[in-house]
């Protein structure tokens, strides 16, 4: 069974991002396009999933640890977000509970970590 591909406005889209730009990546090699019958351009779901930690979302935060939720500790107004990322490391962030929420965050929960001079975010 073959992997399920986007057409190309629509994985712009997900990765926030132009259409030329998606387009200039497929040129550059950056991301990995294929074709179907009718020579249109489609990006296999794979690699929307692979690119989606480079995407800035409006943000200038270029350092991005994708990994899974080990922990999530409340109390009061803040939590506490373990994160387990790729490689014998991990990342800990202090939230609002309300970020918590919004951003669906459990343990086992995919998320991100960003990092912005001193200051970690976290992205459900």
């Amino acid at each position: 069974m073959s992997e399920r591909a986007l057409p190309v406005g629509e994985a712009a889209r997900q990765l926030g991002i132009s259409l030329d730009t998606l387009r200039r990546w497929d040129r550059s090699g950056r991301i990995e396009t294929m074709r179907d019958a009718a020579n249109r351009r489609l990006v296999p779901e794979s690699e929307i999933q692979r690119l989606r930690g480079l995407r800035s979302d409006g943000l200038s935060a270029r350092n991005r640890f994708s990994g899974v939720v080990r922990e999530v500790r409340v109390e009061g107004l803040l939590a506490q977000v373990e994160i387990d990322v790729a490689g014998p490391c991990r990342v800990t962030a202090v939230i609002t509970r309300d970020a918590v929420e919004s951003l669906g965050l459990e343990e086992g929960a995919p998320a991100t970590a960003i990092v912005k001079a001193t200051s970690v975010m976290v992205e459900g």
